[in-house]
């Protein structure tokens, strides 16, 4: 199934947004994918919103990405350090391309808020190790203002894991290998959404 194709099935089932792998090495993606899934959700009048999942380091991926369609750009933490991802996100910012802001201990999460981001993404994988800690979300969800969306990342393969995480105080859940692997897209989807956000006394600041 082409990346369109993939992205169509995803919006029929509800999906809020569509997060494209460009990275063309290692995950076989590549900015055509990008340019497919936007013509395909945007023709079905949905309107989606397009995240470019890439390893950004430097603003002109930025470009490049703004320039294929997409309406936000993954930043990861790690990749980056505390000076270059302020830089980046201003980078973002001045053309217009929102920024999901990756991150996976304390640390980082403290230099994505200080950074002034407003969507952070709590990656349950290890990137080095590729092992998934449930827990990762868990600790990190409480330590989230409630101003700031919140999306949790990686170990999410049934509505369960999106019940588990929403009390635990995520916004959102981003999915990749279950769906990817799914013989019928639509309806994986279709069995992750309308989970109610859950806010409660875990998430830091006023609701």
């Amino acid at each position: 199934m082409s990346a369109a194709d993939q992205a169509s099935a995803y919006a029929k089932g509800g999906a809020a947004a569509i997060s494209v792998l460009t990275e063309p090495v290692h995950f076989g993606g590549s900015l055509g994918d990008l340019q497919q899934v936007r013509a395909a959700v945007g023709d079905e009048g949905r309107g989606l919103p397009v995240l470019r999942k890439d390893f950004h380091v430097d603003p002109v991926q930025l470009v490049e990405a703004k320039g294929a369609g997409a309406s936000a750009a993954l930043l990861i933490v790690r990749a980056l350090g505390p000076d270059a991802l302020p830089r980046m996100m201003d980078s973002a910012r001045s053309i217009g391309l929102e920024v999901l802001v990756e991150v996976r201990d304390e640390e980082e999460l403290r230099w994505a808020l200080d950074a002034g981001a407003a969507i952070v993404g709590i990656n349950n994988r290890n990137l080095e190790t590729l092992i998934i800690d449930p827990e990762t979300s868990a600790r990190l969800l409480a330590l989230v203002p409630a101003a700031v969306i919140a999306v949790a990342e990686s170990g999410v393969g049934g509505r369960a894991d999106v019940v588990r995480v929403a009390k635990a105080g995520a916004d959102a859940v981003l999915v990749g290998s279950t769906l990817s692997a799914a013989d019928d897209p639509t309806a994986a989807v279709r069995q992750l959404v309308g989970v109610p956000r859950t806010r409660t006394p875990n998430r830091a600041g006023p609701a």
